[in-house]
Formats: C-alpha cells, sequence, structure tokens
C-alpha cells in the first residue's frame, strides 16, 4: 500500500458536486480507500476567462501501481464529461497524481512529483491540510518550503455544511 496524493479541481458543471462525485468514484477503486480529503478551495483559473475553480486533495492508500492508477482517474474524469480540448481549459474534472509515496516517476504520461505542484497554492494548502507537516517530497522538497514560496493569493476556502 502506498500514500497517495490526489489533487482534484473542476469548474463546469457543478463544481463542488463534481469533487464529491470523484470522491465516491475514488473509493470504489479496487484496492484503495479515501485516508482523507481536504476542505474545498475557489481559485482563479490559470487562463483568463474561465469561470473559478474549486479544488482539493484527496489522500488514497492503495495497492494500485502508478499507470494503473493513472487510467483509473483518467477513466473517472471521462464517466464525468471531461473533454480535453485546450491545455488548461475548462473541465468538469481533473485528477493529478500529486504525490505516489516516495516515488520518483518520469514516465511519458506521468511525472511525480507533479511537475508543477511548487507553482499551485490551489493544491500546496490543501495537500498541507493532509500531509504530515515535516513531509518532505521524493525530489528532496519540503512541503512547508514550498508553501512559504507560494502565498495563499487568490484562494478561497469554501466552509462546508
Amino acid at each position: 500500500m502506498e500514500r497517495i496524493y490526489i489533487g482534484m479541481g473542476s469548474n463546469l458543471s457543478a463544481p463542488d458536486q463534481q469533487l464529491r462525485s470523484a470522491i465516491e468514484a475514488l473509493a470504489h477503486l479496487p484496492g484503495t480507500s479515501v485516508a482523507g480529503v481536504s476542505a474545498f478551495y475557489q481559485s482563479d483559473s490559470l487562463l483568463p476567462g474561465q469561470p473559478r475553480y474549486t479544488n482539493a486533495v484527496a489522500a488514497l492508500d492503495s495497492s494500485l501501481a502508478p499507470l494503473e492508477l493513472l487510467d483509473a482517474l483518467q477513466a473517472i474524469e471521462n464517466d464525468q464529461g471531461r473533454e480535453r480540448l485546450e491545455r488548461w481549459g475548462p473541465r468538469t474534472l481533473d485528477l493529478d497524481i500529486l504525490l505516489f509515496g516516495d516515488h520518483l516517476i518520469d514516465e511519458p504520461r506521468l511525472k511525480v512529483p507533479h511537475y508543477q505542484i511548487h507553482l499551485r497554492a490551489f493544491v500546496l494548502y490543501p495537500l498541507a491540510e493532509l500531509a504530515p507537516g515535516n513531509l518532505q517530497l521524493p525530489d528532496g522538497q519540503r512541503l512547508s518550503d514550498l508553501l512559504a514560496a507560494c502565498p495563499f493569493v487568490g484562494l478561497e476556502r469554501i466552509p462546508q455544511n
């Protein structure tokens, strides 16, 4: 079993519900359990003119291999209406493997840690809710250092009912 962190985002078709449905689907993956889910956050899109995103991070414990998990995540995205029309374009659901245990993965289809994790407040702050405070990423970076270099700007924590 590996502890895996999944970044989740949506800015189309009831984003909060898209994330809740994704969490339910993650819980049904073979050999996988959901160990925790961060609060939901809203953030501005990386491209102008798009609706704001709703983001969260889920912690999974899973026996799936990295590419098996990637295929399962993409199937969940497709089941929830994901269309890949433009890079960073609007989407019903985006699921990214942020961290996969202590593994460095450099495959054509998968880079872990996620290649832009250090630039994304909408990933780092939810991740910090779930990860140990002294978490060191497989590439040697510390989560606390990444947070210090990535201000909580343009991010809004959504109160949960």
